[in-house]
């Protein structure tokens, strides 16, 4: 008992947040959750169709709409899809790919929601101005400070990005495609070589002289 409780009471202190629901449709980590759980920095959540949930945390609390997949990351959100509202006085963001959607007063209580459908982020300011700033780099860098473009949504307006972290942001520059490396490919590839230097080769009737191209015998 006296090693069990210590542990037992840390993992309370370090809880960053959490989630409240009515215990039925909604899952923490693949799991079932039940109607209150803490929730730790990287906890999956996923919301099933008419169920909601809501994340409370020290300044800040999120309402999770039915058929929704986040993960939270202590003062950021990591929307993967549905949409989700916001209010917070702590700064906290939501971050859907290559978008970060921040306040843009973290001093002052924010309200806004964000919704990921069909691949369009839309982003609506309910109560004071957001951020919304687009990465040109792929998913790894998104987490990164600087910034290549952006847009503020001023309290009362609501404005749309194209989700643009895709296969293509993924692929590493100058990869070869697997279908080019498969042994299909390289054995068509030869044969085409061989037809193409044999018309090259074969197309007169008189063979070429090594020593004199242009004599005849």
């Amino acid at each position: 008992m006296l090693a069990i409780l210590p542990a037992s009471l840390q993992a309370q202190e370090t809880a960053a947040a959490m989630l409240r629901s009515e215990g039925v449709g909604v899952l923490v980590n693949k799991y079932p959750a039940p109607a209150s759980i803490a929730l730790f920095s990287d906890d999956l959540i996923e919301t099933q169709k008419a169920v909601v949930a809501r994340i409370e945390a020290s300044g800040s609390a999120a309402d999770i709409n039915a058929e929704t997949v986040v993960e939270f990351e202590g003062n950021e959100l990591v929307l993967e899809h549905g949409s989700l509202s916001v209010n917070t006085s702590r700064g906290m963001t939501v971050r859907v790919g290559c978008l970060t959607i921040t306040p843009a007063n973290s001093a002052e209580w924010t309200h806004y929601d964000v919704a990921d459908l069909n691949g369009k982020v839309n982003v609506s300011a309910l109560k004071n101005d957001v951020n919304i700033d687009e990465h040109s780099g792929g998913l790894r860098q998104a987490k990164q400070s600087g910034r290549s473009n952006r847009v503020t949504v001023r309290e009362g307006e609501q404005k749309s990005r194209e989700e643009k972290c895709g296969a293509a942001d993924i692929r590493q520059a100058g990869s070869t495609p697997a279908i080019l490396n498969s042994p299909y490919a390289i054995g068509a590839g030869i044969v085409t070589i061989g037809v193409l230097t044999c018309w090259a080769l074969c197309r007169s009737g008189n063979p070429i002289s090594p020593t004199n191209p242009n004599s005849s015998p």
